[in-house]
């Protein structure tokens, strides 16, 4: 992953925030394979399962609700804006109002990658594990 900002924030706030969002969700998926091959000795198919213990909407709304106490103004308005962005995508096996948050956590998470904020991106995203730990 480079290191530079790849946008501005001018440049980022013209793009919609569910391209945010579509980052964001290979950044923490990425980031919670690396952490489970870190910690972990499974093979593939249960490092796979224990994988959607982290990223099903469920799980990350419930992280989204804890994490936001550790959140800046603006970073809560980056998920305001994500989470409120029409999304004509229907969720299965979930419901919409946990798709959305889990929408607007990978919003916040690809706008910190895009913005080029790799630190504060690797702190939530070390919160997000932890939480998601308490969890299981």
């Amino acid at each position: 992953m480079e290191e530079e900002v790849l946008k501005t924030e001018s440049e980022l706030n013209t793009i919609s925030p569910l391209v945010w969002a579509y980052i964001g969700d290979s950044v923490y998926e990425l980031y919670v394979r690396t952490y489970l091959v870190k910690i972990t000795k499974l093979k593939p198919h249960k490092l796979h399962l224990e994988t959607i213990h982290y990223v099903k909407a469920k799980s990350q709304a419930n992280i989204l609700e804890k994490l936001k106490e550790n959140l800046t103004q603006e970073e809560l308005e980056i998920i305001r804006r994500t989470r409120n962005t029409e999304n004509h995508h229907l969720p299965q096996n979930t419901t919409i109002s946990d798709y959305q948050y889990a929408t607007a956590l990978e919003g916040l998470i690809g706008y910190l990658y895009l913005s080029g904020n790799k630190t504060r991106m690797y702190e939530i995203l070390k919160l997000c594990v932890e939480y998601g730990n308490k969890q299981k």
